[in-house]
């Protein structure tokens, strides 16, 4: 596979009071005081769009920025040793990208766009000085890491520990988490990554992803439609994912 390149434009600069305006409306579960809001208008800088299947890092690039999904969401694949392709994260409206390249500072995979997603970057030396006089940001920045690290690990219990129909129900429990986190619906969402992309995120081949999908909607559990996915019994799809699945 040829090896994407990043593409990273930034939009015409607009006055602070304008790119202030957008950066609160990103969904951030917490509120900044105006003080530390104005200063964060100052560190951010909204990029141009990115296309579909666009890289907004690739793997190896030295890090230097963090990145706000403000619209559309992204796809982490990284290249292993022996050149295989997996997805290793998602990240949806209003998530931080980028908090894993912070201690090696190097970006561990491609970000690429799985459908038109705009962005704010925040170059992280500028964030580190704003996070000293905003004590509820760096309480917001551990907490973003401390949910990657509880992600990272939770993918790995699935993939060494779960069946597949475990591994994909819990996925779509912890999507309907993230959408409620962020105002959504947990129960309606459109997901833009493929059944592939899936699959390599969960340790499944995309025929298996497929299959189970057709035996959670004939159970009730979860109708979709091409990418929009309806969730009809939430407490039954968490049991699903709090068990050890079928034998």
């Amino acid at each position: 596979m040829t090896t994407p390149r990043p593409v990273l434009r930034f939009a015409r600069q607009h006055d602070l009071h304008n790119q202030t305006c957008r950066l609160s409306s990103l969904c951030l579960p917490f509120t900044l005081s105006s003080e530390t809001l104005d200063r964060f208008g100052v560190v951010a800088r909204r990029t141009a769009p990115l296309r579909k299947r666009d890289a907004l890092y690739i793997q190896g690039m030295p890090f230097k920025s963090l990145y706000v999904i403000h619209s559309g969401s992204l796809k982490q694949v990284t290249t292993t040793e022996n050149q295989e392709e997996l997805v290793t994260s998602f990240f949806l409206p209003g998530e931080i990208v980028g908090l894993d390249a912070i201690g090696d500072h190097r970006y561990p995979g491609n970000a690429i766009a799985l459908e038109t997603t705009t962005l704010f970057e925040l170059p992280f030396e500028r964030l580190e000085a704003l996070t000293c006089h905003s004590p509820e940001l760096r309480n917001y920045l551990y907490q973003c890491m401390s949910k990657e690290l509880q992600n990272e690990r939770l993918l790995m219990h699935l993939l060494l520990r779960k069946t597949s129909d475990v591994r994909l129900a819990t996925f779509f429990v912890a999507m309907s988490l993230r959408f409620r986190r962020r105002g959504y619906s947990p129960y309606c969402f459109n997901l833009a990554m493929s059944r592939g992309d899936i699959g390599s995120y969960l340790g499944l081949a995309v025929e298996t992803v497929s299959r189970l999908l057709g035996r959670f909607q004939q159970q009730g559990l979860i109708t979709s439609r091409g990418r929009e996915f309806h969730i009809h019994d939430l407490e039954a799809l968490t049991r699903l994912a709090d068990s050890n699945g079928r034998c």
